[in-house]
């Protein structure tokens, strides 16, 4: 594919941006935080993330090139655990999330405690704009976003766990490995197979100079977006 090479170049950039170089990472693996920061970081971190499998459906279905649907489809599989409903992202993340607040309170935490919870104005904002890339019109636009949403996820899941790490005393040996694994699958295979896919789905929307600069709208949108509510959730945290 003649663009592979110019979408693995965008998808690079995403390193020295503030989407992943900023406070909030910063401040997350500083050491142990009290208990009302976690709490902002989980509740803020579910309500972003319980979208994100929608998004890659979102993409299928905005999506018209039939090779770039392929790959999306792979990555739609992958969220929901290749299958079994068990070891649905989503549903990894809930139990860590629901977990560690329990460690970390005073009281058991279970689902309902981060589904009831209305997210800050910063992240709502967020899942707004991400929802209007994923279902814009412009097919290169919704593959810039995937592809941004992406890139992002796997460098933030390792700086999100070694965040984590800070509060591996609350655990046994064994115990904290195995409550990790929502992290493990994503850092040790799904978030590269995610980044792969993405590159080779954005470059197959790509003809010419004019439609890669439509993919990049869609990228720098979702950094842009990722940016914000990032220094959002860092705002509350310092305020709890």
């Amino acid at each position: 594919m003649r663009y592979e090479a110019p979408v693995r170049e965008l998808a690079a950039t995403t390193g020295r941006h503030p989407a992943l170089d900023n406070d909030f990472y910063r401040h997350w693996r500083s050491g142990p935080l009290p208990y009302p920061q976690v709490s902002v970081f989980a509740h803020e971190f579910y309500a972003r993330t319980v979208n994100t499998a929608v998004m890659v459906a979102l993409s299928v279905l905005h999506t018209e090139d039939l090779a770039a649907r392929v790959e999306c489809v792979k990555n739609l599989y992958s969220e929901y655990g290749n299958g079994d409903a068990a070891k649905a992202h989503l549903l990894l993340l809930e139990q860590f999330l629901t977990d560690l607040l329990t460690r970390l309170g005073d009281r058991p935490h279970g689902a309902g405690d981060l589904r009831g919870s209305d997210p800050l104005p910063s992240t709502s904002a967020f899942s707004a704009g991400q929802r209007a890339l994923f279902t814009d019109e412009d097919q290169r636009v919704v593959q810039g976003a995937l592809l941004g949403q992406e890139h992002l996820a796997y460098s933030m899941l390792v700086r999100l766990y070694e965040g984590v790490r800070n509060y591996k005393h609350l655990y046994g040996e064994d115990e904290f490995h195995e409550s990790c694994e929502y992290f493990y699958i994503h850092i040790g295979e799904a978030e590269k197979e995610h980044k792969e896919q993405a590159v080779v789905s954005a470059a197959r929307v790509c003809r010419d100079d004019a439609d890669l600069a439509r993919v990049r709208k869609g990228f720098d949108g979702f950094l842009d977006l990722t940016a914000e509510y990032w220094a959002g959730v860092h705002g509350a945290m310092l305020a709890a």
